[in-house]
């Protein structure tokens, strides 16, 4: 992480891997500990104090419940490719099941981090080698053509899951249609996309407005933040899916016997959703 005051929006991914490793047995990710400076776990430990003190339960629980959802159809022989949008410093390549293809995509400066750091702690034994390939790309961008051209490279027409979690919160609402129309004309029936967003009543909660003013103060690009929320209706009227699962924090919480602390008021709590592609667009 840089040196400063302030970090950037894509530093905070660091952030996001710190909150994993603080309940590795939660989160299913053993690794996650590798990442993050001493920068990087004071901001996460000043999100926690000042914006809800169980932000770091919350990705524990959303990384957990994707591990869980991807193994089970990789067992079933539903899936072999995980595509990750905005993959950050998650690191399900090395938790998940070796035979996995694994193609991670983020903002260039993220994807050469980590794609030097992986193949160093590989290189010295602490992570074990795994299929992963890895592609820089701005979901923002008006052109997405040349992701389309690397991912059928890439996939060579296996049955893939999408995942993107921690990236819609900052995109217009038309930069998301658009991903997701990208989304159908790239996959096929039997395909999966797993995402993540809030539902527009988390807009009013003491939470969000606390989300607010600390973004406002501690990131440098703050601007770039669309702050955007989905409804349900929005995964339910996709063209060519049918919506399998939506749960929450506080599902989640039930069913991985995580102690929920604060009121609804005081949690950020993002929605998480697995889509199946049924038909051609």
């Amino acid at each position: 992480m840089a040196a400063g005051k302030n970090i950037g929006l894509s530093e905070t991914a660091f952030m996001t891997s710190i909150f994993r490793a603080q309940n590795a047995k939660l989160s299913g990710d053993k690794y996650a500990y590798l990442w993050g400076d001493e920068q990087s776990k004071h901001f996460a430990q000043k999100f926690l104090s000042r914006v809800s003190t169980e932000e770091n339960f919350a990705h524990c629980l959303r990384n957990r419940y994707f591990l869980d959802q991807i193994e089970l159809l990789w067992n079933k022989g539903q899936i072999d490719c995980l595509i990750n949008f905005g993959g950050g410093f998650s690191m399900y390549p090395f938790v998940l099941p070796d035979g996995l293809k694994h193609i991670e995509i983020d903002l260039p400066k993220i994807v050469e981090v980590k794609q030097n750091q992986i193949e160093k702690w590989i290189e010295e034994g602490l992570l074990e080698k795994r299929d992963i390939e890895f592609i820089g790309a701005d979901f923002n961008a008006k052109d997405l053509n040349h992701l389309r051209t690397e991912l059928n490279q890439k996939t060579e027409g296996k049955q893939n899951l999408i995942l993107i979690e921690g990236v819609l919160f900052f995109l217009s609402r038309d930069k998301t249609t658009a991903l997701f129309e990208f989304f159908n004309d790239f996959q096929s029936p039997g395909d999966y996309i797993g995402s993540v967003s809030y539902l527009n009543k988390t807009l009013y909660t003491a939470a969000f407005e606390r989300l607010r003013y600390f973004l406002a103060e501690e990131l440098s690009d703050n601007d770039n933040i669309n702050y955007q929320t989905l409804p349900k209706s929005f995964y339910q009227s996709q063209k060519g899916y049918q919506l399998l699962d939506h749960q929450d924090y506080f599902s989640l919480s039930k069913t991985y016997d995580n102690a929920v602390q604060n009121k609804p008021d005081d949690i950020l709590n993002e929605n998480f959703y697995l889509l199946k592609k049924i038909n051609q667009k």
